[in-house]
This record gives structure tokens, C-alpha cells and sequence, in this order.
């Protein structure tokens, strides 16, 4: 296997939460919850993986109107996320290539 493939990262809640985060700056918690399709607790644990790999920085705050989360990738984790999508999109590739 080609050693940018990303185990880790290939959990399908793991790379639609990476995924979603790429172009974004910080994304609010609930936004990523109703975007993936998941519910607070499963985002919870996958987050939580993230968070502890190394590949998302969680910012919890409060203010007038409650507590927020919001999320963002961290250098690596978008690295990794490259990474591993470049690797993807060679399997799909080879797939494509009719044989000789």
C-alpha cells in the first residue's frame, strides 16, 4: 500500500469531517454535525480521535448565547488530508485506465 494511505484517516466519519474542514478557516460544531449526518456524540468521538492524532484543534467558548465548539485543521492534519486524497484519487485513476 502506498504509505501516504492514511488508515487512520480513511474511517469514513474521520474523512468526511477532515473533508468538510479543508476549505474552512473554523467551523461551528453544529454545522459539521448537520453537514456529516451524525449525531453530537458520534461527531464527539471522532472528533475527539482527530483532536488527540493531531489533525484538528477543537476552540470551545462561551458567551451571551451559550457554548460553542468550533473546529479547524491544523497544518498537519491538512497535510495529511492531501496526502491521503492524492493517494485516492491514483487508485481511482488506475481504476479508470482501461487494460491493455
Amino acid at each position: 500500500m502506498d504509505p501516504d494511505f492514511d488508515e487512520f484517516l480513511h474511517v469514513p466519519a474521520r474523512l468526511a469531517v477532515v473533508a468538510l474542514l479543508t476549505p474552512a478557516d473554523w467551523a461551528e460544531f453544529g454545522f459539521v454535525r448537520d453537514a456529516v449526518g451524525t449525531s453530537d456524540s458520534a461527531l464527539s468521538k471522532q472528533i475527539a480521535a482527530l483532536a488527540g492524532a493531531g489533525y484538528v484543534e477543537v476552540r470551545k467558548t462561551r458567551n451571551s448565547t451559550g457554548r460553542h465548539t468550533h473546529l479547524r485543521l491544523t497544518p498537519h492534519g491538512r497535510q495529511a488530508f492531501r496526502r491521503h486524497a492524492s493517494v485516492l484519487e491514483r487508485i481511482v485513476a488506475a481504476a479508470r485506465t482501461p487494460p491493455p
